[in-house]
């Protein structure tokens, strides 16, 4: 699904072709290919400027990953859940990805992050790449979102949090990854109270979660305490789709961990929906969905038809996933 829009301003959805990929990566002629460990996306991210969020090097090993949002999860949950020209919110604006593909959808967009370097970075890869509708990003503590972003109404809330202490991304006491669980989820809940109280009736938010362990390796729950986190505000939990990450090297790490402790390697995200009013007069305003060109059925030697996917299919796709990256999955 490329992220050109068409001079005439009709969407298209086909697949993201390289050139797509390497305009999101500041326009450069380089690839990634499906597979590539996680030490060599690290430094990928980094040679592009394209790091969602700041991992030192230390913390990314053959167990670790970076968090590279997804455009194409990005831009089928903005044609999906958010109104045409509508506004979207993202209390955890850390990368550039979001930002830029509302913008390409003829969508506006509001990001706010504690960090100042990567706040800058955005700004300089959305100048080269958006040309007019640019994304805003706010510096500041989401805990204060509604003074750092007054007179706000989203029409969606969309974003990808810190999965806890997963990946510590600085050393500031106000940033969430270096808060124990207790106080991680207090300000975490404090973050999604105030932008759902500044989303519009009618509306649907997104967050993608994935579960974290304790260092005892209990998981915390991130989930249903994210989801408690919304329900808690007044919103229902309506959708819940599996974003299936690629496995990489779990196959490897899995059978230590599981002849030790019987852990189970997981390879999934959690993408979950919720809706602040009526579901149906959200989807009303939303309208038809936005679909683009597609090829039509060709039939193989075997007669059997098959779907031509047009343009070059890309060898990786940026992600949010903290253990390895990511393919879309199915939809539960």
């Amino acid at each position: 699904m490329p992220l050109d829009r068409a001079k005439n301003k009709k969407a298209t959805a086909t697949t993201y072709s390289q050139d797509s990929l390497n305009a999101i990566m500041g326009q450069k002629k380089s690839k990634i290919k499906m597979g590539t460990g996680n030490v060599q996306m690290l430094a990928f991210a980094r040679k592009h400027g394209i790091k969602d969020k700041i991992v030192k090097p230390e913390e990314c090993d053959a167990t670790s990953g970076t968090s590279i949002f997804d455009p194409v999860l990005c831009e089928l949950i903005y044609r999906w859940f958010c109104p045409p020209g509508g506004l979207i919110l993202d209390p955890f604006a850390g990368g550039s990805v979001r930002g830029i593909v509302a913008a390409k959808l003829g969508r506006k967009y509001v990001g706010v992050d504690l960090s100042a370097r990567q706040i800058e970075a955005n700004r300089q890869q959305a100048a080269a790449i958006c040309k007019d509708d640019a994304p805003v990003w706010q510096i500041g503590d989401s805990r204060e979102i509604d003074t750092i972003c007054p007179g706000v109404q989203a029409d969606m809330v969309f974003s990808c949090p810190p999965y806890a202490d997963l990946e510590v991304y600085s050393d500031d006491p106000q940033d969430l990854s270096t808060m124990p669980y207790p106080d991680f989820i207090e300000a975490y809940r404090e973050i999604i109270k105030k932008s759902c109280a500044m989303l519009k009736d009618n509306r649907f938010a997104c967050f993608v979660v994935g579960e974290v362990r304790d260092k005892k390796g209990n998981y915390y729950g991130f989930v249903p305490d994210t989801i408690k986190a919304f329900t808690d505000c007044g919103l229902k939990f309506y959708n819940e789709a599996i974003l299936v990450t690629a496995v990489g090297s779990l196959p490897i790490r899995v059978g230590r961990q599981f002849e030790s402790g019987r852990k189970l390697g997981k390879t999934h995200q959690n993408v979950l929906v919720f809706i602040k009013g009526d579901a149906k007069k959200a989807t009303a305003d939303i309208g038809v969905v936005e679909f683009g060109d597609i090829t039509p059925t060709v039939t193989l030697q075997n007669k059997r038809p098959k779907q031509a996917m047009t343009g070059d299919q890309p060898e990786q796709r940026e992600c949010s996933a903290h253990p390895d990256a990511p393919t879309i999955g199915g939809i539960k």
